[in-house]
């Protein structure tokens, strides 16, 4: 559920994400305007009932697939950070 409301709400997780990069230590001080609105877009999808039901029957059906056929979820890669 998470990684698909990061998804959904990439932009301001990118934004988050460009503004601690590029601030570094001080990132928590400088990047409230930015960690605001990615938590503000997050929250809307996690108390969001039909987002819910959504990713509960996605999850259920991976774990039918599982456990009627042994087929593990295939998970997403991530992007490479410039770490």
């Amino acid at each position: 559920m998470r990684d698909k409301a990061k998804e959904l709400c990439s932009e301001k997780v990118e934004a988050f994400t460009k503004c601690c990069q590029d601030t570094g230590f001080l990132m928590v001080i400088k990047c409230r305007k930015e960690t605001a609105a990615m938590k503000e877009c997050l929250t809307l999808y996690y108390k969001d009932p039909a987002f819910y039901e959504e990713c509960k029957a996605e999850y259920l059906k991976q774990r039918e697939d599982f456990r009627t056929k042994g087929i593990r979820p295939q998970k997403k890669q991530k992007l490479p950070t410039n770490t």
